[in-house]
């Protein structure tokens, strides 16, 4: 499959999953869509990893400045006690400024920028990774609610079926069709069955607050399951996308790139640099001085600390490269228990329906069949159990499809907003860069300003 087919199919199958989600489930009913949308605006990680993205850029802007002149002003007064000039005591006061501009120094300079603009492009990756791992989260907690809800409601209807046969065999009992034997066993099977409703009730409560912790609120009514979203067409293809586009493995590469550049940076270290230096000042007589000049200089020694630093670089450098291999080595897994979770997710939902029509066609069958005399109150409650499952197995498995559909999009690194196109603004991690990498005196973006403002309100709350 080409590259455009696959954008186009994940395009589509986001789409389906607004449509389906939305046509499925009452009005107004919450879809995936809109808790995705949630999450993304109202993550905390997000707005985290942002503002170190920021701090990230404004290392472009320090390296950037080191290439400028540096001006700094200076102001001394000196007290002489009986100077042999004058006789006596004399105070003097001088302002003045000096200057100085870096000329030539074998690139340091260059490779400190470049060397902070490729840390930006791993931290920017990096940020895709976060919104990834909020993304699926949340999806994780939307189906959470959505499967939990369904337990709740065959256990309800459960507890209401045994409570009709309890009331039956009673019935029957009474007019001695049954032993006590019967209704013993119809009164275990209800007491066990309100157990296993409350329990279920719990893991409901603790879905929905996962649900507000990923989502940013408690769920309200829930639209039907979505249709899930086109992934890849086979596991060589997944892991192939998940090797060429997952921001791991992008941030991998630029930490290397970064380290590479470090290791350069420091090899120049050892060479001097050439500077143009100026000196202008002003006493309390009015006297003038002023000088300009070039100045050339380098280090010697200094204890072994740059071979101790070409050393350390190095090593960093060798982590770096093994860090992208195991990246890589991690995508490739990961792309693969998607698919093969998703592949199980598939098979468990095809078998599941046909469990349950067997088990429907049984349960009808074992209650006629009862009331003939033909079986006991123990074949109806078991009949009703496996009926029971075979429905809560179907629930489980489309959640799981659901899930691996979308850790498997994760894993190629698709799972972000703009490849869903889910109808938000996404954040632009350009504009901040854009405003401070030329490191200007002052100014910031506009969008900075409102990330300043949002840490500040989600700080009082």
């Amino acid at each position: 499959m080409r590259i455009g087919r696959f954008w186009k199919g994940i395009r589509a199958g986001a789409l389906a999953c607004a449509v389906g989600a939305g046509g499925g489930g009452a009005a107004g009913a919450e879809t995936l869509t809109d808790a995705l949308i949630m999450a993304y605006q109202n993550s905390g990680l997000l707005e985290q990893n942002r503002a170190l993205l920021r701090a990230a850029d404004e290392d472009v802007a320090s390296a950037v400045s080191a290439v400028r002149p540096v001006i700094r002003y200076f102001a001394n007064s000196d007290y002489a006690l009986n100077t042999p000039q004058s006789g006596a005591d004399r105070l003097t006061t001088t302002v003045g400024l000096t200057a100085e501009l870096t000329l030539f120094d074998f690139g340091r300079n260059q490779l400190a920028i470049d060397a902070a603009r490729e840390t930006v492009m791993a931290a920017r990756e990096g940020l895709i990774g976060v919104e990834q791992q909020v993304l699926l989260r949340a999806v994780g907690a939307y189906m959470s609610v959505r499967r939990e809800t369904e337990f709740v409601r065959l256990r309800e209807n459960n507890v209401r079926l045994i409570s009709q046969e309890l009331q039956a065999a009673q019935d029957r009992f009474e007019v001695g069709e049954v032993t006590r034997t019967d209704v013993a066993l119809a009164e275990s099977r209800l007491a066990s069955a309100r157990a296993g409703l409350a329990a279920t009730k719990g893991a409901l409560a603790q879905a929905r607050e996962e649900y507000r912790a990923a989502i940013g609120q408690y769920p309200g009514a829930l639209a039907a399951a979505p249709a899930r979203p086109q992934t890849a067409g086979s596991l060589e293809e997944a892991q192939a996308n998940a090797r060429r586009n997952h921001p791991d493995v992008r941030r991998a590469q630029r930490e290397v790139t970064v380290t590479d550049l470090n290791q350069q940076r420091i090899g120049t270290a050892k060479l001097p640099s050439l500077s143009l230096t100026g000196r202008a000042s002003l006493d309390a007589n009015g006297n003038r001085n002023g000088s300009v000049g070039v100045q050339i200089g380098g280090t010697l020694y200094q204890g072994g600390q740059l071979k101790s630093l070409e050393r350390r670089g190095a090593a960093q450098r060798d982590a770096a490269r093994a860090g992208l291999l195991v990246a890589t080595q991690q995508v490739i897994l990961n792309a693969g228990n998607a698919w093969a979770s998703l592949t199980v997710a598939r098979s468990s939902i095809e078998a599941t329906d046909r469990q349950i029509t067997a088990a429907d066609i049984a349960y009808s069958g074992t209650r006629e069949e009862a009331s003939l005399g033909a079986r006991t109150t123990l074949d109806v409650l078991d009949a009703e159990q496996e009926l029971l499952d075979a429905r809560a197995n179907r629930v489980s498995a489309e959640t799981d499809a659901q899930i691996a559909a979308y850790n498997l999009l994760a894993a190629m690194g698709y799972l972000t907003v703009r490849h869903l196109d889910l109808g938000v603004v996404a954040y632009d991690p350009a504009e901040y860069y854009d405003a401070v990498k030329d490191a200007p005196w002052r100014g910031e973006s506009e969008q900075g300003q409102r990330l300043d403002a949002l840490l500040e309100r989600l700080g009082r709350e």
